[in-house]
């Protein structure tokens, strides 16, 4: 029979579903299920774990922390909150900077530290890992076994941040994404449901997974193919700013030709103010599959530059993330902006770093007539390019791919992060600001040039950004927003309509709020107000998406199957 279902509004982040008829009472709930797992300000458990966060952003002032240690911990807890209909956060690693991803105030923060089951398969081929890790407690617990996994590229970051966004890793064009390699995840749905999520075992929920976020339930183990690796060569190469103009060459020479699945590179700018003077370096962080071979020729136009530094040589992924992850400073005010040009030709990828590169850095001073320099830790400019390889390896995962939606006809992604890093929370929002007006004007730039896309790589995205109608562009988002709609918001009404008992005789109604343009700043601007639900006795949820109208098509559709 067919059944039908109220449905006021997604949002793009399950944690932030609330109810606007609840009492916000889950603290107290959660205290009576788990006593010694529930934690309130001024105790010693509470303090540490809400410092446990890379960015000062997040630094924030929940009601109550609760620390789960299994799933079905995390089971019982997301049931009571979506009885108590609390606004809550969850914590993996801790690494993503956007307020609010992953801390909340007054509400309540559900942390994964205690999760942290590790093992590999007796034939060695499969990683299990709990979201209480970072890549860093995980390669040198791999490298016992001569093994590693395609995770993250500094060792502070956390597991399942960089593995539910995608995950650009050093081994993206032999076996593409992070995600791509996850081979089965656990996941406790928003009804409190634990599933298990494979190729042939809720494929669509494991397709979404795969670059679609939190938004879909909590993650609380994933399986990722193992990788056979003694040693790699790798490093640092750096340039002074006389040999910019190479340095950038290098990198389109590179991006437009990826022809050798063993090699990664992630070059750099970064300045460094003295007074009214600015000064630049060129420093890629060069990558090869290799215990035996140097100085491969794929980076020969990077290593034929001379170096004013040089850290290339033969070493462990746990000893190169130790190296890299020396850049990640804790306790840091912090935004990361994403964005991509694409291109086919060595032209087009030069025309879009050089944009990129000069209105970016063109746009310094007025950063520093607001922010003196000494108050900035970081400010840089990455490119990471994504090619044929990469979105190749990507496809053949055994399930068409991933949710991102990167269509290999447009050529290569050249994937670029605006980094600013500083000291004292009073420049925060000079710096956002500074920030919010240089990417438009790049965006402005290359959309001008031909080369701009909507693609924003999720793990590098800022808090004013939309990720996901940059995946409408490309190949997946129908299908990930119906699997959104499924496992995000039914998991949550209908267990309420039954509760109320109305399941049968609820009517949908699906209202998207349109998302943010990457373009024009007048139209960066969200639909607020209320959603009400004309039936009586049932909660109204009330969220926003950043999801574009006409995709809802095809959840209306989804919905007509049955």
């Amino acid at each position: 029979m067919k059944s039908a279902f109220r449905l006021v509004a997604l949002s793009t982040l399950l944690a932030t579903i609330t109810a606007t008829t609840a009492k916000c009472d889950g603290c107290a709930v959660l205290t009576e299920r788990f006593p010694t797992k529930v934690f309130y300000p001024s105790s010693d458990v509470y303090e540490y774990e809400n410092a446990e966060f890379w960015s000062n952003t997040e630094l924030l002032d929940p009601a109550c922390i609760f620390r789960p240690s299994s799933a079905k911990d995390v089971s019982d807890g997301i049931k009571i909150l979506d009885a108590t209909s609390e606004k809550f956060a969850i914590r993996g690693g801790g690494h993503m900077g956007i307020k609010g991803a992953n801390n909340i105030d007054d509400g309540i923060l559900m942390v994964m530290s205690n999760l942290t089951h590790m093992s590999v398969s007796a034939d060695k081929k499969i990683l299990s890992v709990g979201p209480g890790y970072r890549f860093g407690d995980v390669y040198p617990f791999l490298q016992q076994y001569g093994l590693t996994v395609g995770g993250a590229r500094l060792g502070p970051v956390g597991v399942p941040g960089i593995l539910l966004a995608g995950g650009i890793n050093f081994y993206g064009n032999q076996f593409g994404f992070s995600a791509d390699q996850v081979t089965r995840y656990e996941v406790v749905l928003a009804n409190g449901e634990i599933v298990e999520a494979t190729k042939r075992k809720n494929d669509d929920l494991f397709w979404a997974l795969k670059g679609g976020s939190s938004n879909f339930g909590v993650v609380t183990r994933f399986d990722m193919n193992t990788i056979p690796s003694k040693k790699v060569w790798a490093g640092v190469y750096t340039v002074a700013q006389e040999h910019l103009p190479q340095f950038l060459e290098a990198t389109a020479n590179y991006s437009s030709a990826i022809t050798d699945p063993l090699s990664h590179i992630v070059p750099a700018v970064i300045p460094a103010a003295n007074g009214s003077d600015i000064s630049y370096i060129g420093a890629v962080i060069l990558f090869y599959d290799s215990d035996t071979l140097t100085y491969p020729r794929c980076f020969e136009a990077f290593t034929s530059l001379p170096n004013i530094g040089n850290t290339l040589d033969f070493k462990t992924i746990d000893e190169f993330t130790i190296e890299t992850g020396t850049a990640v400073v804790p306790q840091i005010n912090d935004v990361f902006v994403s964005g991509t040009v694409v291109g086919k030709t060595y032209d087009q990828l030069l025309q879009g770093i050089r944009i990129i590169n000069d209105t970016f850095f063109d746009a310094l001073p007025a950063l520093y007539a607001v922010v003196p320099p000494a108050a900035i830790s970081v400010i840089q400019l990455d490119w990471q390019p994504i090619g044929s390889l990469w979105m190749a390896a990507s496809a053949a995962n055994g399930v068409g791919g991933n949710a991102l939606g990167l269509d290999p006809e447009k050529g290569v992604y050249l994937a670029y992060a605006e980094v600013v890093e500083w000291f004292d929370s009073e420049y925060d929002e000079a710096v956002e600001a500074w920030l919010i007006s240089t990417t438009y004007a790049i965006s402005n730039a290359t959309q001008a040039a031909g080369l701009y896309d909507h693609f924003n790589y999720m793990g590098d995205a800022a808090g004013f950004q939309a990720v996901y109608p940059g995946y409408v562009s490309g190949r997946g988002s129908l299908r990930l927003t119906a699997v959104e709609f499924v496992y995000a918001a039914l998991g949550q009404v209908v267990t309420r309509l039954k509760a109320k008992g109305v399941y049968d005789e609820t009517l949908v109604t699906v209202v998207s709020k349109h998302g943010q343009s990457p373009i024009d700043p007048a139209k960066h601007a969200k639909i607020d107000g209320n959603l009400i639900s004309a039936a009586t006795g049932v909660d109204v949820l009330q969220a926003t998406t950043d999801n574009i109208a006409l995709i809802f098509l095809k959840v209306l559709e989804y919905l007509e199957r049955d």
